[in-house]
């Protein structure tokens, strides 16, 4: 008898020593044990989310997992927001039902291409809060569906396979340190299923080979180096920001959101070194300055300040704002701590704006000067 489950297990050992082997490429850029030890940390949070979202995924059944938390972070984690996502099948109609709760903005993506465990391809159809018909106590309902709608309508095509949504918040605290923070939201099928079988040889099988297709697409599978076709908003130089035209859009980026208008870049500093940002927000719903690691993970958000929005940002007498990226405190306000690592990305969203940004203006000043 075939042990389809034992042998997807020995397959995903395998490739947690795949990975492995995959940090000591001289590609990777990690030659110390200090860039892999940040890896496999990294890893250990690919693996938590893979186990938690797709080795329970049933869409027949779906259910919204939250996807970042202050200890699992992945593909560029938001300490201001609350994202959730599902696995869907396309041929299934669905209801989602929700509140705003406080928040600034809300939205829902459909990711194509994501059955199975795969990194989303692009964006589907997309609906935010300007779009919805909402209650007075914040409360609505949208249908997921192929056909057409009456009301809220979020249309599937026979390439969608999960749902991520986006709860944005603007508040003094990271809304992601809060322990309590809660969004309402729920999803089902308009045609009851029934009940769960218990998980048999080729289930579990199924739901290993998941885990193990989402763990390799953000590994082993994660591109070496910058690739060719890089966003006009992502900047090839370090310390220096591009300020392309709005109308490049984000739908052709996987697990983007259509509506943000991103900036990032690399930072390079020396340990007595700072980088001045300068520049204004744009007139839009959210605005937030973020800094990643490598991985596009954040820095620990519970204990230090890396992120910053319009509420927690002080600004000039003239509606200006100056920000200092660096590793130690300067002791003035818009600190960003770099906690200690030497680079890392700098990763800014305008959300819904209605004016071209500003160019962000930006030098490497020594510490002892700011």
């Amino acid at each position: 008898m075939t042990d389809r489950s034992g042998q997807a297990w020995e397959k995903l050992v395998a490739l947690m020593g795949e990975i492995e082997g995959d940090w000591w490429r001289e590609a990777r850029g990690m030659p110390t044990a200090n860039d892999r030890a940040e890896a496999r940390m990294f890893a250990l949070n690919v693996l938590q989310h893979a186990l938690e979202f797709w080795s329970q995924a049933d869409p027949a059944r779906p259910w919204f997992y939250r996807w970042f938390s202050p200890t699992k972070k992945l593909l560029g984690d938001n300490p201001d927001a609350i994202y959730y996502g599902s696995v869907i099948d396309p041929d299934r109609n669905y209801v989602i039902r929700g509140n705003l709760a406080g928040a600034v903005y809300t939205s829902f993506t459909v990711e194509q291409g994501t059955a199975g465990g795969a990194m989303s391809a692009k964006l589907g159809a997309t609906l935010n809060d300007d779009e919805i018909e909402i209650n007075s106590d914040g409360s609505y309902e949208l249908h997921l569906s192929q056909d057409p709608q009456p009301g809220n309508w979020l249309a599937l095509t026979p390439e969608s396979g999960s749902i991520t949504t986006r709860h944005y918040f603007e508040w003094d605290r990271p809304a992601a340190t809060d322990p309590n923070m809660n969004v309402p939201l729920s999803i089902e099928p308009t045609a009851d299923p029934g009940p769960p079988a218990i998980p048999d040889d080729e289930a579990c099988a199924q739901n290993l080979q998941r885990v193990m297709t989402f763990l390799r697409s953000v590994t082993v599978d994660w591109p070496t180096g910058p690739r060719d076709n890089m966003p006009a908003w992502s900047s090839p130089e370090p310390n220096l920001f591009t300020n392309p035209p709005l109308d490049e859009g984000n739908r052709t980026i996987g697990y983007a959101a259509a509506d943000n208008a991103y900036r990032s870049t690399r930072y390079h500093l020396g340990s007595d070194e700072a980088l001045e940002i300068r520049g204004r927000f744009p007139q839009c719903r959210f605005a937030n300055v973020v800094l990643n690691n490598r991985f596009i993970q954040t820095p620990p958000y519970r204990n230090r300040r890396v992120s910053l929005n319009r509420r927690q940002t002080v600004l000039e007498p003239d509606g200006s704002f100056r920000m200092i990226l660096s590793h130690r405190d300067p002791g003035v306000p818009n600190w960003l701590d770099t906690a200690g690592a030497p680079t890392g990305t700098i990763f800014w969203r305008y959300l819904l704006p209605t004016e071209q940004p500003t160019q962000l203006e930006t030098q490497v000043l020594p510490l002892e000067e700011v």
